[in-house]
């Protein structure tokens, strides 16, 4: 997948992601892009983990089911940080 279909996905998955999380996220488009990137990663290593049983670092690709996979990653990578930047403040 080429980089702009990468920003693409990670602005619309990001852009989801933040809004069905409750509470305040912070950070802007450049923030929200690069939550939805990773969301898209984690959501493509999960999926390939749980379909095939060997974890491998894929990518949710920019159609239907990847974005709905890439929100999924989104709101793990959402959760993470929350728990991460609570337990450093």
């Amino acid at each position: 997948m080429n980089i702009i279909a990468w920003v693409v996905l990670g602005l619309l998955a990001g852009a989801i992601a933040k809004a069905i999380y409750p509470g305040y996220q912070g950070g802007g488009i450049l923030a929200t892009i690069i939550l939805g990137i990773i969301g898209a990663f984690v959501g493509g290593s999960l999926y390939s983990f749980f379909s095939t049983g060997s974890l491998s670092l894929v990518s949710a690709g920019l159609s239907i089911p990847g974005l709905f996979i890439a929100v999924l990653g989104a709101l793990v990578a959402i959760f993470i940080w929350s728990l991460i930047s609570r337990s450093a403040a």
